[in-house]
């Protein structure tokens, strides 16, 4: 049996809770995680599929561990090995298995390997290193989104207990809990009671700790119900799944809503909430996008003045209904609309941030010189440079004195570049 393991997490922020959970099954099962992929015995790598540069990053991934781990077993799972499953065993013959959501620790061969089945959602994890830490709360999708194959490997919706979610958080022992899921607002629903129980566990887990923050909201669960929800915890912070805002587009996208629905909701939050951080996603070059299409999401990121956007290249999915649609945009087209967006975007974020020089905030400290308001999600968002004594862990006020792009400064004299 090996002695010593080293995981590798590609993706989004669900992956990284399943890593922490094979932490603790491998933790359980006697192993200790090595210093190093050099000095594992065990190199599990937790692959993501979502689109194909992700695939192509968990590929060179896996080949860059088997030259520098010559010794070690190396196990590839999550999203490809789900996905792709003995497809995927049988063009890499660097990988030692191939193991979908469960890893084995005795390690046969495969592609005919006798896979141990753990149910990874409710597995036990490890206290978090760290000041906050990601919650999943559900796994797989019940949507169909016209650009998504996600349901097609990690299955139908399948929601946690709220007991299960709460023995975790307690046991992660975090100031911050991020909520993850990937249709997080659809909680519960599976289980024949609801979507509105995710206010219900939002205020659950903001009775245990500092802050509690919520990512992926699909628009049309956002009620008034929930948004009451968020603002009462004091973290009045809301990640919007539009991906685009043309009504004919989104039908397209087999997507709910329009631009005019989206800025009537997100006007109304900060009617009830002036300092509400706003993030969202949208996808560009989805077939069909006309150049209509185009300026009206134009239109709407300048309007919205969101604090954060993310814009992403459409990528071709085996088994979407995308694939059945006429209408590709050109690439060269696509990256022009990617260029034209993300200038807007920053230059809004820039100012947004420009804005609050002066502002008094409460920042959590994740490591020493360095925090977040409730404006930034962890890893994904522009970070508060703060003093380096304040300790980790803690939630301090502090004056912003400078801005630097996405990122601010508060009572240092040193930018955030030479950070």
């Amino acid at each position: 049996m090996a002695e010593r393991y080293w995981i590798e997490t590609l993706g989004c922020p669900k992956n990284e809770v399943d890593s922490d959970k094979l932490v603790g099954k491998l933790s359980a099962d006697g192993l200790t995680a090595a210093a190093s992929p050099e000095d594992a015995d065990l190199v599990v790598v937790n692959t993501c599929a979502f689109i194909e540069s992700a695939r192509q990053e968990s590929i060179d991934t896996i080949l860059s561990l088997r030259d520098r781990s010559a010794d070690a077993e190396i196990v590839v799972t999550g999203c490809m090995a789900e996905r792709y499953g003995d497809e995927l065993a049988e063009a890499l013959p660097e990988a030692d298995a191939v193991a979908g959501f469960g890893v084995p620790v005795a390690l046969g061969r495969k592609p005919a390997i006798d896979v141990p089945t753990f149910d990874l959602l409710n597995l036990p994890r490890p206290a978090s290193a760290r000041p906050w830490a990601y919650v999943k709360i559900a796994e797989g999708c019940d949507r169909n989104c016209g650009f998504c194959a996600i349901p097609s490997f990690r299955g139908p919706q399948r929601s946690r207990t709220h007991q299960s979610i709460l023995t975790e958080v307690e046991q992660l022992d975090a100031a911050e809990i991020v909520l993850v899921a990937q249709d997080l607002a659809a909680f519960g629903r599976d289980q024949g009671v609801g979507e509105r129980t995710l206010g219900t566990l939002v205020g659950e887990v903001a009775d245990r700790v500092d802050r509690v923050r919520l990512l992926y909201l699909y628009p049309s669960d956002l009620d008034a119900r929930l948004i009451d929800a968020v603002l009462a915890t004091g973290v009045p912070y809301f990640d919007l799944s539009l991906q685009h805002v043309s009504r004919p587009h989104l039908r397209r996208m087999r997507r709910w809503g329009d631009g005019q629905r989206f800025l009537e909701r997100i006007d109304h939050i900060r009617s009830l909430e002036p300092d509400a951080a706003f993030r969202s996603n949208f996808i560009v070059g989805y077939p069909g996008e006309t150049e209509e299409d185009h300026d009206e999401l134009l239109a709407f990121v300048e309007s919205a003045q969101l604090d954060w956007c993310g814009f992403f290249p459409w990528s071709p999915e085996d088994g979407t209904h995308a694939m059945t649609l006429d209408g590709r945009v050109d690439d060269a087209l696509m990256h022009e609309r990617l260029r034209e967006l993300s200038e807007l975007q920053d230059s809004i974020t820039a100012a947004r941030r420009d804005a609050l020089i002066g502002a008094t905030v409460e920042v959590l400290i994740d490591q020493p010189g360095v925090g977040r308001t409730h404006r930034e999600a962890p890893e994904i968002d522009g970070l508060v440079f703060v003093r380096d004594d304040l300790p980790v862990g803690q939630i301090h006020s502090v004056e912003i004195t400078g801005a630097i792009g996405p990122d601010l400064l508060a009572g240092v004299d040193h930018t955030a570049e030479e950070r």
